[in-house]
């Protein structure tokens, strides 16, 4: 895998450049992976082998994404006409079809199956470790002193169909707010012009404790 500067949003309608974040997602998404595995949680993450490139597992990309909400934002205010900064009772998890070409939409379970996406138990899985993932993403980042807001996750099938957490952990997927101020600390800013996104994702990597 490698990681380069390229920003892009709204499924790729907006194109950009974020100085350093090739850097900065390659050595924060590793980290994060490897914390995950420590706590059973299966990775594509073989070995970081320089500063913007990682040997990983070969797997088979679920074309179904995880979008996990701890908090309202986003799309999800968008959509369903709410205030951004509710914290939610239950953290609520939403799928996507994987398809840039229809624009990624939005699908239940059922729909998952039907258009044999993955199986009963790969969703499962997939759910389980979704919510394992985010306790642990979650409880860490507070350390930080940052709120994860909520963030998008792709797993991939290894050639003998084990499911494994595959792509990245970093600014790009993940919404990043400051705790105490409630500054954005991710690609947010650079979805909605707001600036100053390179020192945001310094920032964010700055908190990282040291290794």
């Amino acid at each position: 895998v490698e990681y380069k500067d390229d920003a892009t949003a709204f499924n790729g309608l907006k194109k950009g450049t974020i100085a350093g974040k090739g850097v900065i997602n390659n050595e924060m998404s590793n980290r994060l992976m490897q914390m995950l595995e420590k706590q059973g949680i299966p990775t594509h993450f073989v070995k970081e082998l320089d500063s913007r490139q990682t040997l990983v597992k070969k797997v088979s990309i679920v074309p179904l994404e995880v979008l996990f909400r701890n908090i309202s934002a986003g799309s999800f205010s968008k959509h369903y006409g709410v205030e951004e900064g509710i914290v939610f009772e239950h953290p609520t998890i939403e799928f996507s079809y994987k398809n840039d070409a229809l624009g990624d939409p939005l699908l239940n379970t059922y729909h998952a199956l039907a258009l044999k996406l993955a199986t009963p138990e790969e969703i499962k899985t997939i759910e389980d470790y979704s919510f394992r993932i985010n306790e642990a993403l979650k409880a860490f980042w507070l350390t930080c002193g940052v709120t994860l807001v909520d963030f998008k996750l792709e797993f991939g099938r290894l050639s003998d169909g084990t499911i494994v957490l595959a792509d990245e952990i970093s600014p790009d997927p993940c919404r990043f707010w400051d705790a105490t101020t409630g500054a954005h600390l991710d690609k947010d800013l650079f979805r909605r012009d707001l600036g100053g996104e390179e020192e945001a994702y310094r920032e964010v990597m700055k908190r990282l404790p040291g290794e």
